[in-house]
């Protein structure tokens, strides 16, 4: 399947009120999934607050961050946690982020995407997969 069909389908899903379109053309798959505004709050939500509980009894010790941002993965492909082989890591648990600084590669199809920060904040969650694949909706980061 060549780059114009990929991107007419893209076009199509983008219009359509479809979330998900899968077409199969000789033994190349092309899936493109679409989340709605609503959708990602509920990913936002879903992600949502989460309460320490030495903190709910009383006790002196640090909190823990009352919410997360849940980065997940776009689409479907293999996960690189690295610019290249060899490279030290894009980010690690711990480092603090800027919105807008690559956090991973997804290579779907011979195209690489860059996944972003969508917030900044401190990692405080990192998937444990590189070089492997992923699907859709994975969780991939925490920001907090």
């Amino acid at each position: 399947m060549d780059l114009s069909k990929i991107k007419t389908l893209i076009d199509f899903v983008g219009r359509s009120n479809i979330t998900e379109l899968t077409v199969t053309e000789k033994d190349v798959t092309v899936r493109i999934f679409r989340t709605s505004p609503s959708q990602e709050a509920a990913a936002e939500q879903e992600a949502g607050s989460t309460t320490n509980p030495a903190q709910d009894a009383g006790a002196d010790m640090p909190s823990r961050p009352e919410k997360t941002y849940a980065v997940k993965a776009p689409v479907f492909g293999v996960l690189h946690r690295t610019p290249a082989p060899g490279e030290p890591p894009f980010v690690a648990i711990g480092d603090e982020v800027e919105e807008g600084q690559t956090l991973f590669i997804i290579e779907a199809m011979k195209v690489f995407n860059t996944i972003a920060a969508p917030r900044a904040g401190r990692i405080t969650h990192l998937t444990e997969i590189d070089d492997g694949e992923v699907e859709t909706g994975d969780l991939l980061a925490e920001i907090a």
